[in-house]
């Protein structure tokens, strides 16, 4: 008689990973069909083809799968800020500015729209508004570094840190296409263009 193979540990947690990634991939999906509010357990389990004990062994809710998303999204942000160069000598504020905008706009428009759904969600489930504060902080900090080394920085307010807090959550809430910053018909790109603005303004707007 033939005993019969018991499968090894690590097929086990490999079928798990896809099942578990097939859960994410199903977000990433039917968020550009219908608003992350609309969604449910049931709609993303039949997506991705999972039960809905399947669901809940991986995640303890539609939250915890976002939160997931935006922790791949803001690591990839982090990545690409990782070697932000100050600003050159002969690199314009206004070159800088769309340099510093311009890491952000690449991360939210290959995650489109998953950001705004993690803007709106940050204000009701903890777990995301924990991942996007903390890294708010890093990336504030290091913009913050930056401009403590720009001599010609001018920054309209001795809180330095507070104003690049301001301007981070500005470009972020219109980089989220969030109607109250880029409105409902208008071109997203004027809207970019201005969170550009306001970053020179806001660092080299001031007066010794």
């Amino acid at each position: 008689m033939t005993a019969e193979l018991t499968p090894e540990p690590e097929d086990r947690r490999s079928r798990g990973d896809r099942q578990r990634d097939a859960i994410v991939t199903a977000v990433r999906e039917l968020l550009h069909e219908r608003s992350f509010a609309d969604l449910s357990v049931s709609t993303i389990s039949e997506r991705a083809g999972v039960a809905r004990s399947g669901f809940y062994f991986y995640f303890d809710s539609k939250y915890a799968v976002l939160a997931v998303i935006v922790a791949d999204a803001l690591a990839q942000l982090d990545q690409l800020t990782h070697d932000f160069a100050p600003r050159e000598a002969g690199e314009s504020p206004e070159a800088f500015a769309k340099r510093m905008v311009g890491y952000a706009t690449t991360v939210f428009a290959s995650n489109d729209p998953i950001m705004g759904a993690c803007n709106l969600a940050r204000g009701t489930d903890a777990q995301i508004r924990e991942i996007m504060d903390d890294f708010q902080d890093t990336v504030v900090h290091k913009i913050v570094g930056l401009i403590k080394q720009d001599s010609g920085a001018r920054p309209v307010s001795d809180d330095l840190t507070g104003l690049v807090r301001t301007m981070v959550a500005v470009t972020s809430m219109t980089l989220a296409r969030d109607s109250a910053f880029v409105g409902r018909t208008e071109d997203p790109a004027a809207a970019v263009e201005i969170v550009e603005r306001l970053w020179v303004g806001a660092l080299w707007g001031g007066t010794d």
